[in-house]
């Protein structure tokens, strides 16, 4: 199984969120919580997960079109929670891409063992999601040819990143303009949370600066955001 996996309960029952979490958390493991699709989403997009729970009967999109998605376009497992007599929901689930399902009311305790157990069945290692597989990505009069991890300059001068450099450099590109904060952006590069005073990603970033940007200490690329992070501040192209 992941070592410490990020999961994400997405529910509209506040109790459910926060119990679920606490319990999760006690048993050492990382977890965030959505209310619905949409919040599901916006979670999905700025962090790093390994498992959905996911309530069926949710306002808005329901769980069995959300599941649907996520297994079209991710590698991310679902565990579906149904009501106590819905069988043709748990049927339909399964059939939708769910790798498992429990019924509500459930105790914790069973939560955490199906979890733990669509985990090992996957045993997925903890990877960046990226669609920039044999692209060329344009950004501020830079170019990055994403299977060689080479960046170009408008002069012609090619430099090769590392593999953390351009994991950091990817997770701004499919984010342009998003403030993102230091925790997300080492949850999407490293499937790790922060310490108290971790300066991983800081560090990450003055040395990603110093390669891209014109003045590493005025940058204009990758921007400070006070008390919020850092935000790729330009547009991106993608061509093949």
């Amino acid at each position: 199984m992941l070592f410490n996996p990020h999961i994400l309960i997405v529910d509209d029952h506040r109790e459910i969120r926060e119990s679920v979490t606490r319990y999760l958390e006690r048993n050492g493991m990382r977890a965030s919580s959505a209310r619905d699709a949409a919040e599901m989403d916006a979670r999905l997009a700025t962090g790093q997960f390994d498992l959905v729970v996911l309530d069926v009967m949710m306002p808005g999109e329901t769980g069995l079109s959300a599941c649907k998605r996520l297994a079209g376009s991710s590698e991310i497992s679902v565990i579906l929670l149904t009501a106590l007599n819905e069988e043709t929901d748990r049927i339909v689930g399964l059939e939708l891409g769910a790798d498992d399902y429990l019924s509500k009311p459930f105790n914790p305790r069973e939560l955490l063992a199906r979890i733990k157990a669509v985990l090992r069945r996957s045993d997925r290692p903890v990877m960046l999601a990226t669609n920039f597989a044999g692209k060329t990505i344009r950004f501020a009069g830079l170019a990055l040819n994403a299977d060689s991890q080479e960046l170009t300059n408008q002069g012609g001068t090619t430099t090769r990143l590392t593999t953390a450099d351009f994991k950091l450099l990817t997770v701004l590109l499919q984010r342009p303009r998003l403030v993102l904060s230091r925790e997300q952006l080492l949850d999407l590069t490293s499937g790790r949370a922060a310490g108290p005073m971790d300066r991983t990603i800081d560090n990450q970033i003055s040395r990603l600066r110093r390669k891209i940007e014109t003045d590493p200490l005025r940058p204009r690329i990758i921007t400070t955001v006070r008390n919020g992070g850092y935000c790729l501040a330009t547009d991106v192209e993608v061509s093949g």
